[in-house]
Formats: C-alpha cells, sequence, structure tokens
C-alpha cells in the first residue's frame, strides 16, 4: 500500500511540474486608462492568468500565465470579445461598438 501511495504522489508530482510559466507580450489595441483596466482586468479573470501589464504607449500587454490552464490565442480571443483587437484576434464590430467612445480607437 505504501508503494502505491508513493507512485501515486510521483506521477501527480510529474504532471505538476510539466507546468510551466510562459512571459509574453503581445499587441492590444487601445487609447486610454478606461481601456488600460478592462484589458488588464479581462486577461487576469482568465483562469491560468498571473500578471496582465498594458502600456498605454506602445498598447503592448506584459501577460505571464500557466500554460497548462491557457494560451495566448485563448487571451486574445477574450480581448477581443470586450472591444480590443490584438495582433491575431480582431474584435467583432459589435464588440468594437460597444466600447465607450473614449476607446474607439479605429480611424
Amino acid at each position: 500500500m505504501k508503494k502505491m501511495i508513493v507512485l501515486l504522489v510521483a506521477v501527480l508530482s510529474m504532471g505538476a511540474a510539466s507546468a510551466k510559466t510562459v512571459k509574453k507580450v503581445i499587441n492590444v489595441s487601445g487609447n486610454c486608462g478606461t481601456c488600460e483596466n478592462r484589458i488588464e482586468s479581462t486577461a487576469k479573470s482568465i483562469n491560468g492568468v498571473a500578471s496582465a501589464n498594458w502600456n498605454i504607449k506602445s498598447k503592448k500587454l506584459a501577460v505571464v500565465f500557466d500554460d497548462k490552464k491557457t494560451n495566448i490565442k485563448k487571451i486574445e480571443t477574450k480581448l477581443a470579445s470586450v472591444g480590443h483587437d490584438t495582433q491575431d484576434v480582431k474584435a467583432t464590430d459589435k464588440a468594437y461598438n460597444s466600447l465607450p467612445s473614449c476607446c474607439l480607437y479605429r480611424k
């Protein structure tokens, strides 16, 4: 029985050890502090995202996440769903047009 428990713990530890924290920077369109709050809070709401910081001037989001729980595609898709274009996923017109007027970045 002890061998079975030790084996189970070892197997579970190996699964946890394979999870990796990933740091990525992606382009996310926006204009202002309201956008910054929305972008960061949306990214942080995703299971597995540890931190998200968007720079208004560079339009870049630095995100740290557990690659076993999420990925860049999921993060970009979620950001687009609240109206913010990313480098690979464009927000629908409906989502974009629901943004406050100060946040409308498309010209």
